[in-house]
């Protein structure tokens, strides 16, 4: 900017000093015209050329002069409008009321915000780290492989099912999670219920019946493919009873010597009568399968060799290594008040039968004896032959 003004400056300068010597210039003798005669008091009379040429001369400079201008002009207001956009814009004050108006007007932290660029509008979201990929609808049945680790109570949160439904529709389950093995493959259904290979005879409302849910529910399954303006199904044709239940096998090991109100009802003759019931192990965390259809007990988490306590006072009707029906090594505890615990899959036993034991008493030792799929402790509560949720029971 500085260079420009002492450019023009200069300019002016040398103008003004052309101008003069243009003036001052004398006109010689041999062109003034002959006939005239020479007024020494008349000014000089300048040619006709050098007058063309100023006028040029004074045109072009003003040419100049004026890009110049506007080019000084442009800088100026270039420069300006910097300054302006680096400057930060004034907080404007309001009276309070105004303030929790205006404050209440801005945009809440995680509310979706809604842009402006060139006129468009875009759509306002809340700002996340991975995008949400909606799961579509499943209605064919899908293949797991059993691992290492795995249980049918997880497997079937996974699939977001119960663990019932995973014994209707694998038979080679029979009905006992506990056959459950690394490496077996499992049909997963699409949804709560079972299959079932139609028969001769057989109706929507007959079938329903039998598996305790409605017709309707048969035919609008998507995964039936049943015509709805015509529904049938020809023998032979496997459907999916959405909801439907079966009889479960309970797998449980008989009740030795019995369970009394008093002393005297049991093999051994009596014993201890429990007042209360604790809980059997060190942790309270379910590690494989809850109490439900098909599993009448609570796997508990623990590691091998873990103590395995009585849940209350009473008398060992049973204290018997082997397979015993799948549950390895096993204590029947007998509490003389209509309850009797079972403790399955124990590594080690300490006592006896007919040994009179407390309420929190080491009994044994957790394990994986049996037909059992990893260390934990296989716990019944029995309520005068049936069995019931420890849950209900021990606290």
């Amino acid at each position: 900017m500085k260079k420009i003004l002492e450019t023009i400056r200069a300019f002016f300068s040398a103008f003004g000093t052309k101008l003069k010597r243009a003036k001052r210039k004398p006109v010689p003798a041999a062109e003034e015209p002959a006939t005239q005669p020479r007024n020494p008091t008349a000014p000089a009379a300048q040619p006709q050329k050098s007058k063309k040429m100023d006028i040029f001369s004074v045109v072009s400079w003003a040419a100049t002069l004026l890009l110049a201008a506007g080019m000084l002009g442009g800088a100026m207001y270039y420069k300006s409008a910097q300054s302006a956009a680096a400057a930060p814009a004034a907080a404007p004050t309001t009276s309070p009321a105004k303030q929790t108006q205006t404050t209440a007007a801005l945009p809440q932290l995680g509310a979706p915000v809604a842009a402006t660029g060139n006129g468009v509008v875009s759509i306002g979201r809340k700002l996340q780290l991975k995008t949400n990929i909606p799961q579509r609808e499943r209605y064919e049945a899908i293949t797991y492989r059993v691992t290492r680790g795995d249980a049918m109570l997880s497997i079937a949160e996974k699939f977001n099912l119960k663990s019932e439904t995973l014994l209707y529709v694998n038979a080679q389950l029979e009905d006992n999670p506990h056959n459950l093995k690394p490496g077996m493959e499992l049909t997963i259904p699409p949804v709560d219920g079972l299959y079932y290979t139609w028969k001769e005879g057989d109706t929507f409302e007959s079938v329903a019946e039998k598996f305790d849910t409605t017709a309707d529910a048969i035919i609008n399954f998507p995964g039936n493919r049943i015509d709805l303006t015509n529904p049938k199904v020809e023998p032979g044709e496997t459907v999916m009873i959405p909801g439907g239940s079966r009889a479960l096998q309970d797998w449980l090991i008989p009740t030795s010597g019995g369970s009394s109100s008093g002393g005297g009802g049991n093999a051994c003759g009596g014993g201890p009568v429990a007042s209360g019931f604790g809980w059997p192990a060190n942790s309270h965390n379910i590690s494989g399968n809850g109490y439900g259809p098909g599993h009448l007990a609570l796997d508990i988490q623990a590691n091998e060799g873990e103590p395995v306590y009585a849940a209350g006072s009473g008398m060992v009707t049973m204290a018997q290594g082997g397979w015993n029906y799948g549950y390895g090594n096993v204590i029947q505890i007998d509490h003389g008040n209509g309850y009797v615990t079972v403790y399955a899959h124990l590594s080690v036993i300490n006592v006896s039968v007919c040994t009179p034991v407390g309420q929190g008493a080491v009994i044994g030792a957790a394990g994986n004896t049996g037909n059992s799929f990893g260390a934990h402790l296989h716990f019944e509560v029995r309520l005068n032959g049936t069995n019931v949720n420890p849950y209900t029971v021990v606290q």
